[in-house]
């Protein structure tokens, strides 16, 4: 029973019962847990995983330039991306600013790797195994940026 006079107590799992570090904490732990449950932390793991080894690849053998530079420039982008999903600094930017902003990072890495794929298929007369493999690589990493904008549409979803 509540006695008169005295604040009523709270849950400590209510929203907004929690001040300073112990609410960024709980705010981190909440965000990473639909961040890594709900398929976007392998989805994007898997994706940086091939386009670090197809840049392995490209590197290992004398590739064009641009191709290196789209892959490092798509890792950078993944990379930054992962970084602000771990951390839960997206809980702090507008609801429909984020995942605005994942969605177009995911539509042009896909249309930046396939991109890469042509690319490297016009520029190269002779394909040997690791430039094949390279180009293998940088078309599943497009796929998954691919089935993250999939996974994203469920922010978008009217809640009938």
């Amino acid at each position: 029973m509540a006695v008169p006079g005295q604040p009523k107590a709270q849950s400590k799992d209510e929203k907004g019962t929690r001040k300073g570090f112990k609410r960024y904490k709980w705010e981190f732990k909440d965000s990473n847990k639909d961040f890594w449950l709900g398929g976007h932390a392998v989805v994007k793991t898997l994706s940086i995983v091939f386009m670090i080894a197809g840049l392995n690849r490209f590197e290992s053998i004398a590739a064009h330039p641009l191709l290196i530079l789209i892959l490092s420039m798509e890792l950078s982008f993944f990379a930054f991306f992962m970084f602000l999903y771990t951390f839960a600094i997206s809980r702090y930017t507008t609801f429909i600013y984020w995942p605005m902003t994942e969605i177009f990072n995911n539509l042009f890495s896909c249309v930046f790797l396939g991109g890469g794929i042509a690319f490297s298929l016009k520029t190269k007369r002779v394909f040997q195994e690791p430039y094949i493999t390279a180009m293998a690589l940088m078309g599943i990493a497009a796929f998954f940026a691919f089935i993250d904008i999939c996974l994203q549409f469920k922010y978008f979803r009217s809640n009938k």
